[in-house]
């Protein structure tokens, strides 16, 4: 295991040069301290762990200071914001550090938000807030331990340092990994300001160290936007799988990677919702829970569109369309094997739509019935089920039919059938409550609660005892949290 001081850096971004980010140093934060650290994110630079409480941590994450190999830069991006073209947006207040690989040669690009100004900050003050970072942290490890693709976090630090947002808060850094920085935002600049040698050097640059295996086809470029679309497409369906909802997703918070991106407002579902809306600020519902799927779509549309110079408009309309049924295919398989069926059979996507409207109808809870629905037999599953639906005819209907699908799908004994259940139906979520507690615990000094929350989150799968209180449905004031882009 490695000391902070041991990292080694190759920060292949800042070799591209200052047009495509600026050098800037991170504004310390007052009286750094540390709130929380995952160690299975310290464990991807091969970091001991022990490093996390040592004022060294803290002062390195904070601002404070810097390694020596370090090159920070603020990366210029533009992007489609809420359907509207931006052109120049850029990292306002988050810096790449610079990219250090671990001893299996893996790259992660470190990037510290809430780090102050930069030319990119626009009106803003280049902070973050503790509760966003917070946020932002359990999100990214939360997601990463349900298999869904996400950035990751290495800590959150407080601090003393004032920050206004709707009212005087403390401003907080969160330290942020994946393997690139790189959004759909960053083509589109290129495009649009017509810079095409600055456009092909990042399309060389994201091909050659991040999707090489495509310089083996005919048609490298082209075969790099099929795997984004693959990607995009298997991301949304898990998102829609577990009822995540990302809340703003802009083409500047998509990933070329076609990882979870750039926490703000989002929230996982707690009653199914399919109009849910996690935003405050989305008054028209342009992101809504059913709404990540066409738009989804619509951004790698606007992707593409910055593609052209590479590619022809008829390979990447030919490309957008496998988008929609490759995301059926893997959010069909995904519902399956919550549903506990291991065979395919053509009514299964009826079967999973008329479950979950009648869900709709009644204001079931979407994690805990699907993880009792494995806790026994199908048939005394349902039953028990049962009184959470208001249809009940309704529902005997579609209890008759799935108890006599499970029949159809093979023998199991129960044990197996909750086994297999269990190990994609999670008992624990990033519920905004839950969220919420631990935060204004922290807010108050006391680190415990997002630490204990984290540690949860981190075995969402695995009954954990003396936990019971992570896996229950949220108190009534805990579904009408207001959550805004505002960190």
């Amino acid at each position: 295991m490695k000391a902070l001081d041991e990292l080694t850096f190759d920060n292949r971004f800042a070799r591209l040069g200052d047009a495509f980010s600026t050098h800037v140093l991170p504004e310390p934060l007052d009286a750094p301290r540390l709130v929380v650290a995952s160690t299975a994110a310290m464990a991807l630079l091969d970091l001991d762990p022990a490093v996390a409480e040592t004022p060294v941590f803290a002062e390195l994450f904070g601002g404070h200071t810097l390694w020596a190999e370090a090159e920070p830069r603020a990366m210029v991006y533009s992007g489609h914001q809420f359907g509207g073209y931006t052109p120049q947006l850029g990292d306002g207040r988050g810096l790449l550090l610079g990219e250090a690989y671990n001893e299996a040669g893996e790259h992660w690009d470190l990037h510290l938000k809430g780090a102050g100004m930069t030319p990119y900050s626009r009106m803003g003050d280049g902070r973050a807030v503790l509760r966003s970072s917070i946020r932002e942290f359990l999100a990214s490890e939360a997601l990463h331990a349900l298999g869904i693709p996400s950035s990751r976090a290495l800590c959150v630090i407080g601090s003393d340092t004032p920050v206004w947002r709707e009212k005087l808060e403390r401003g907080a850094m969160v330290l942020r990994m994946a393997h690139s920085h790189i959004r759909f935002g960053h083509f589109e600049y290129f495009y649009y300001t017509k810079k095409p040698e600055q456009q092909a050097l990042l399309a060389e640059h994201v091909l050659n160290l991040h999707y090489p295996e495509c310089r083996e086809q005919p048609e490298p470029y082209l075969a790099m936007f099929r795997e984004i679309v693959e990607r995009n497409a298997e991301l949304i369906a898990k998102w829609q799988a577990y009822g995540f909802c990302h809340g703003v997703m802009n083409t500047d918070n998509m990933s070329i990677l076609g990882i979870t991106f750039d926490f703000g407002p989002f929230a996982f579902l707690d009653d199914f919702d399919a109009h849910f809306i996690c935003n405050h600020s989305d008054h028209e519902g342009r992101y809504s829970f059913s709404n990540q799927v066409p738009i989804g779509q619509w951004n790698l549309s606007a992707l593409a569109q910055a593609l052209t110079p590479f590619i022809s408009v008829d390979a990447l309309k030919e490309a957008l369309g496998l988008y929609l049924p490759l995301y059926q295919a893997n959010y069909l398989d995904l519902m399956r094997r919550r549903l506990g069926l291991t065979t395919a059979e053509d009514d299964d996507q009826k079967l999973v739509e008329r479950l979950l409207q009648l869900m709709q109808n009644s204001g079931v809870d979407y994690t805990l019935f699907f993880r009792r629905l494995g806790d026994e037999s199908a048939a005394l599953a349902v039953t028990r089920l049962r009184d959470d639906f208001v249809d009940l005819a309704g529902f005997d209907a579609w209890a008759e039919q799935y108890k006599a699908r499970v029949v159809r799908d093979g023998e199991y004994s129960q044990e197996q059938r909750r086994e297999r259940m269990h190990a994609v139906n999670p008992l624990y979520i990033l519920r905004n409550y839950l969220a919420q507690n631990a935060i204004t615990a922290a807010e108050s000094g006391d680190y415990s609660e997002v630490r204990r929350l984290h540690e949860v989150l981190s075995k969402p799968f695995e009954e954990q005892a003396g936990m019971e209180q992570y896996a229950q449905r949220p108190p009534d004031w805990g579904k009408h949290l207001e959550i805004s882009c505002s960190s």
